[in-house]
């Protein structure tokens, strides 16, 4: 008897009734469970009672806003979410992705667009997902201090595993594949993001900061990796000690 997959479980959060309605349908086409809610302060309850795969984020929510929501899953998960913001809200993109959002999405979206965006975050997550028990890791960078495999979707610190959200695994993975090579910021986004990203340059800055902070807690060591070139962008430098 085969062993049936674990379901897709999705949050999907928008106070607009029929955007959820039209979210769920497209979705659930493509045999996603999903949970809906209509307001910050019931997003938030949900997402932290609950393991989902993917959330789905409006910025603009009555009770608790999407910023506000997003921040306080990140204090305690690692859960990818995607936000969605209307036209002429630039900034609080930017602030977005500044507290730990993953993705973003313009409305009016395709649905389309939506579910794409989808698969391909939960492509990230499948990376980590399976693992043959037979099969010795073969994508490992290791570095004192620090370990990064990339088969399990891991990153140890002096043994210790250290939770990093899909973006922040993303950019120190890269940073990471090419020690002493300086990235400036535009680079970073376009490579780390997958596509052009017409906003403040801050988001780099910010991702680079939360890294440091949780590469820290585990050893000062492996918080000096990430480097500052002022002026010009980032790198990674292994340190003995």
């Amino acid at each position: 008897m085969e062993k049936q997959e674990k379901p897709v479980h999705i949050l999907v959060v928008d106070d607009e009734e029929r955007i959820r309605r039209l979210l769920k349908m497209y979705l659930e086409r493509e045999h996603y469970v999903i949970d809906e809610a209509g307001d910050g302060n019931e997003a938030l309850e949900k997402a932290l009672t609950n393991d989902y795969d993917v959330i789905l984020l409006d910025l603009m929510l009555p009770g608790k806003d999407g910023i506000d929501v997003c921040k306080e899953i990140r204090e305690q998960k690692t859960t990818p979410i995607i936000m969605l913001t209307a036209k002429g809200e630039e900034s609080n993109r930017v602030q977005g992705f500044e507290v730990g959002t993953d993705d973003y999405i313009v409305k009016p979206f395709s649905p389309r667009e939506v579910v794409l965006r989808v698969k391909a975050l939960l492509r990230r997550a499948a990376n980590a997902a399976y693992v043959p028990a037979e099969t010795t890791a073969k994508d490992v960078l290791v570095f004192p201090h620090l370990t990064i495999d990339n088969d399990a979707h891991r990153v140890t610190v002096d043994g210790q595993e250290v939770s990093l959200t899909p973006k922040e695994y993303e950019l120190l993975l890269f940073l990471a594949r090419s020690p002493d090579k300086v990235f400036d910021r535009e680079q970073l986004l376009k490579e780390v993001w997958h596509y052009e990203f017409f906003g403040d340059l801050r988001t780099v800055d910010t991702h680079i900061k939360r890294l440091r902070e949780k590469l820290n807690k585990a050893s000062a060591q492996a918080g000096k990796m990430i480097v500052t070139v002022w002026g010009v962008g980032y790198k990674f430098e292994a340190v003995s000690d």
